[in-house]
């Protein structure tokens, strides 16, 4: 098996995945799709399944080992994909729960690629930060200032709104693939500066 799938099984088979899933249903179900309770929370509960992985066997000294075993680059390339897929995939699970269950049409697409970017962004701010409360709130900071950045100062960036992200408001390019094709750049983008520190990090020791 390799890193990827081992990372990818470590982050889905947990409790953390399930409390993801779980706190997202919760909240879709009590407040709805379209309140800001749920919007708000995305960045948040995505971070929980793996944003945290890396720093966790950093700190325990068993990526050294691993490295031992594979190649750098696909220990982290497993690393970011497993939390990028298991942050995304919980919730589209939860989304999907919550249409099944309430007879709505999610935008399950978007839905992923919006949570696996937050849980992207957390995994790069694990890696900067060396904390994991920083890796789980700052994802959360980004979001709150691009949404009151973009409601009060840059209207016209919309794009960059992350409610935008799961409710269209505005005229997109293609509409949802236009979004969809926006979030897949900007997590390729935080992989390609997640490859850049840990590679640095790990070639230091």
């Amino acid at each position: 098996m390799n890193s990827f799938e081992t990372d990818l099984r470590r982050a889905v088979l947990s409790v953390r995945f399930l409390a993801a899933v779980v706190l997202q249903l919760g909240i879709l179900l009590y407040e709805g799709e379209a309140s800001q309770l749920y919007k708000i929370s995305v960045p948040l509960a995505c971070t929980l399944p793996y944003a945290g992985g890396w720093l966790d066997e950093y700190k325990s000294g068993y990526a050294r080992l691993a490295l031992v075993r594979g190649s750098m680059r696909g220990y982290i390339l497993g690393k970011f994909l497993a939390c990028t897929m298991a942050g995304g995939g919980a919730e589209a699970l939860a989304a999907w729960a919550y249409g099944a269950l309430r007879a709505v049409d999610m935008p399950y697409a978007r839905t992923f690629l919006t949570a696996a970017l937050w849980a992207a962004a957390a995994a790069v701010l694990a890696a900067l930060s060396d904390s994991k409360y920083i890796a789980y709130g700052g994802a959360f900071v980004i979001c709150y200032f691009l949404v009151i950045a973009c409601e009060r100062y840059w209207p016209w960036l919309y794009c960059l709104h992350p409610h935008e992200w799961l409710e269209l408001s505005h005229a997109w390019p293609f509409e949802g693939a236009g979004v969809q094709a926006l979030l897949s750049g900007l997590i390729l983008d935080l992989g390609l500066l997640y490859y850049i520190i840990l590679k640095g990090r790990l070639e230091r020791g």
